[in-house]
């Protein structure tokens, strides 16, 4: 027997098997019933109920009946075409794409079927019913084939905007610390010495805005956008932050230190070598000679900027005793103190040279993995 429609409570009505097919601008729906009475089709922007008289399947002759709630928007005018065993539909779609399914809700009717005979070839309609809706040629190992170019067409403009996005954060960030270090650079052969002790002020406004900048270099590898684990970034750039905020900009006494001009520097020539190699890695390009130096210039550039942190740390331990700045005493709502002049003191103690280590072992692996390789290649 047929399936039927109908819920609990009402009379349950005849449901024809309803054979489906889809090209990229239309559906086919196919009713199997035999001598049908002209049909009453009523449809919406995306229903379409259908009820006839007519000999189905192992029923008789009988009323049949089914709606469906379309996957995407349809054409409310749909064509209509009787024949002597069956009823076909043709529904236009409002946009032209391919449907995962034909109905909205994912749970298909038993009634529904595919149509294997049109996933073949509509060239054996008639002339007259080519002229009346279009015959395109469907079948499922091009629509697979259509669907699989899609996926790449879509992962090809993601991975395109990708190498945009990377290239013109680290161009950027080049341009950032470049004008960083020309500033400088000029106004140290101005001044000399002198300028030691208002560099910081000179450069405040753009070396924050790159250190704040850098923060996306974090959640760069949570993205997928770069490779790599995002621990080692996030160590670099927190100390940074830790520096730029809680040490030196936190306390203006120590800005006029020679420590800070230096660490200033050490830190932007480092980023000025960096960003020009990441930004020819992003399409596979590489200078031999900037390859090199980005994976050589931390040798001395990583103990003399660990020295300038130590440095400007001790000098501010006096300053954060005589302010408490960041010290928390009792009684307070937490019901918890520190003295934070004694957490820079066990940072200097225990965490300076640690932290060193790591930072310099994790270079050196990144030096032996592309410089060592090259010169692997070379002997082999």
């Amino acid at each position: 027997m047929p399936p039927s429609s109908g819920s609990e409570g009402s009379p349950r009505r005849l449901s024809p098997f309803v054979f489906w097919a889809q090209t990229e601008s239309n559906i086919s729906l196919r009713v199997s019933l035999q001598d049908v009475s002209p049909p009453q089709i009523e449809t919406s922007t995306n229903t379409l109920e259908f009820t006839a008289q007519g000999t189905g399947a192992n029923a008789g002759r009988n009323q049949y009946y089914f709606k469906f709630v379309f996957f995407k928007d349809v054409d409310r005018k749909v064509q209509v075409i009787q024949k002597p065993i069956e009823i076909e539909i043709i529904v236009e779609k409002k946009e032209l794409e391919w449907w995962p399914r034909l109905t909205k809700d994912a749970q298909k009717p038993a009634w529904l079927k595919l149509d294997f005979e049109k996933l073949k070839t509509y060239d054996d309609e008639t002339d007259e019913e080519e002229d009346a809706y279009p015959s395109k040629t469907y079948n499922a190992a091009e629509t697979l084939a259509n669907l699989k170019n899609r996926k790449k067409n879509y992962q090809k403009k993601i991975e395109e905007f990708r190498k945009i996005y990377l290239f013109l954060y680290n161009l950027s960030q080049f341009i950032g610390f470049l004008y960083i270090l020309i500033v400088m650079n000029l106004h140290y052969a101005k001044d000399g010495p002198a300028f030691m002790e208002r560099a910081y002020p000179v450069v405040r406004t753009a070396f924050t805005f790159c250190q704040i900048l850098q923060m996306l270099e974090v959640v760069h590898p949570l993205l997928g956008y770069t490779g790599g684990s995002a621990f080692a970034p996030f160590l670099q750039v927190s100390g940074r932050m830790f520096m730029l905020v809680g040490m030196i900009n936190s306390e203006p006494r120590i800005q006029s230190k020679p420590a800070v001009f230096y660490l200033l520097y050490i830190y932007t020539l480092s980023e000025v070598i960096r960003y020009p190699y990441y930004m020819l890695r992003v399409y596979e390009k590489s200078i031999g000679f900037l390859t090199w130096l980005r994976y050589t210039i931390w040798i001395p550039l990583y103990p003399l900027g660990f020295l300038c942190e130590g440095i400007i740390i001790l000098r501010n331990i006096p300053y954060f005793e005589e302010t408490k700045r960041f010290s928390m005493f009792l009684p307070n709502m937490w019901n918890f103190s520190v003295y934070f002049p004694s957490v820079m003191r066990l940072y200097l103690l225990l965490g300076l040279f640690p932290l060193l280590y790591f930072a310099m072992t994790h270079m050196y692996r990144q030096r032996v993995k592309i410089l060592g390789r090259g010169s692997r290649n070379k002997d082999d």
